[in-house]
């Protein structure tokens, strides 16, 4: 989808490509340096909250002890940019069990070009039980994005597109060298009747 940039833009996304996790994904924007809110989240992320999400901080599933540090993995998701995959837990309690996930953020462009926005997958182990669920950051992997190689062509052609067949510029001469048996080609000629009327 990247389409020979680093970054996709948001408009590049197709449903159709991941039909089978629509539920769990969604698209945060950026709204401050470490803060996105969900723009668009599947009925996984309702269900996890007991509530719809949209609109929402993605920091609200975060444990408040542990939101600064997602907080800096945002920052890398949307500065570097980079690819985020977080590991979580939401720890047992009354009416729910241990819960395991991992949730993975992808950085989008948006339709301006600035990488504001994220495409999200939020994948969770286990029944939900008492909602809202709170999670645990146990571990992450921050992975840069990097141009991919067909970008590195299309600026290699540009660049020779820009030179093109071109040869050497030569100096422009006005004064031609003249061969002493050369005579002019043109000559002036004037009418001495002109100067009597």
């Amino acid at each position: 989808m990247r389409k020979g940039h680093a970054v996709p833009r948001r408009t590049d996304i197709d449903p159709r490509g991941i039909e089978s996790l629509l539920e769990n994904a969604f698209i945060a924007e950026k709204i401050a340096p470490g803060l996105a809110r969900l723009r668009i989240a599947g009925t996984h992320l309702s269900d996890l909250m007991g509530m719809e999400v949209r609109g929402m901080p993605l920091s609200a599933f975060i444990a408040p002890e542990q939101r600064e540090a997602l907080a800096e993995l945002m920052i890398e998701v949307f500065d570097r940019p980079a690819i985020v995959k977080i590991n979580i837990e939401s720890p047992a309690a009354i009416g729910r069990n241990a819960l395991k996930g991992t949730l993975l953020l992808l950085p989008l462009r948006s339709d301006l070009g600035d990488t504001s926005r994220a495409l999200g997958c939020f994948l969770t182990d286990g029944l939900i039980g008492r909602t809202p669920r709170r999670f645990n950051i146990i571990s992450h992997s921050v992975e840069a994005v990097s141009e991919p190689e067909s970008a590195e062509l299309v600026t290699k052609v540009e660049k020779v597109r820009e030179k093109g067949f071109a040869e050497t510029k030569v100096p422009f001469d006005a004064k031609p060298q003249k061969h002493p048996s050369e005579r002019p080609y043109l000559r002036l000629v004037t009418d001495q009747d002109d100067d009597k009327s």
